[in-house]
């Protein structure tokens, strides 16, 4: 399952005031697990950065001179999210300004069913508490401290973490060794697989293993389960 972990910044808090994307960070997850393929622009918001704005994410109208124009990047943005849900923290902020630039170049808005907002997961998962970025970093122990302004691409990798934090996602991963990936080519295709660092005790104790053969051992020299136990036997004498 492909999913894309989204933030932006922004000139200010209202684009129907005129406010615009100044910058777009995106993360590819694939099964829940960051892909490393990423999305990351500047944008030239043809306007100024207001002093509140400039002090949030330190982007100045000086630096974004020089950057395309959303028009410029609309198309490697559409082609990269596909037809992926979108996990943002807050979603309904970020959403707004994407369908505003949407609509200017004349596309289609983001539909919102596809938003999986990680603000609302949170204040489900703890109510009566702070959910911010910060504070959901805080709770699960993740590393932040280079947050010192907002930044998108630094912002979504944060929230990657924090969304399979959120949905339980990471515990499923510790119990494959996340840390043990390995590339498993199938059907052409190159596939990330996780494999266990230590393989999962055998179900089945060495008394029923016994009172299974002492059974097989009734059926005759013709049974299928004596191939079975041959190939078993072999095996493990290689192992």
């Amino acid at each position: 399952m492909r999913e894309i972990v989204l933030d932006t910044e922004t000139t200010g808090l209202d684009p129907l005031r005129g406010d615009r994307l100044v910058e777009i960070g995106c993360i590819e997850l694939v099964n829940s697990i960051p892909s490393g393929q990423t999305f990351h622009r500047y944008l030239n918001p043809q306007r100024d950065i207001p002093e509140e704005a400039f002090k949030v994410h330190g982007l100045s109208a000086v630096f974004l001179a020089d950057k395309p124009l959303f028009a410029e990047i609309v198309d490697d943005l559409v082609a990269f999210l596909g037809d992926a849900p979108l996990i943002i923290h807050n979603a309904g902020f970020d959403a707004a300004f994407l369908n505003a630039e949407l609509d200017r170049c004349g596309r289609a808005a983001l539909a919102r069913e596809r938003l999986i907002d990680t603000l609302t997961l949170a204040r489900r998962k703890f109510v009566g508490v702070r959910n911010s970025l910060d504070d959901l970093c805080v709770r699960f122990g993740i590393d932040n401290s280079k947050r010192t302004k907002h930044g998108a691409l630094l912002d979504a990798e944060l929230l990657a973490e924090v969304y399979l934090e959120l949905t339980e996602a990471r515990q499923a991963q510790l119990g494959l060794a996340a840390a043990t990936v390995a590339a498993v080519v199938a059907g052409g295709e190159a596939i990330a697989a996780l494999v266990r660092a230590v393989p999962l005790r055998p179900r089945v104790s060495e008394a029923e293993r016994s009172a299974h053969r002492a059974f097989v051992a009734t059926l005759g020299e013709k049974a299928i389960w004596n191939d079975y136990l041959l190939r078993a036997d072999a095996a493990a004498v290689s192992a």
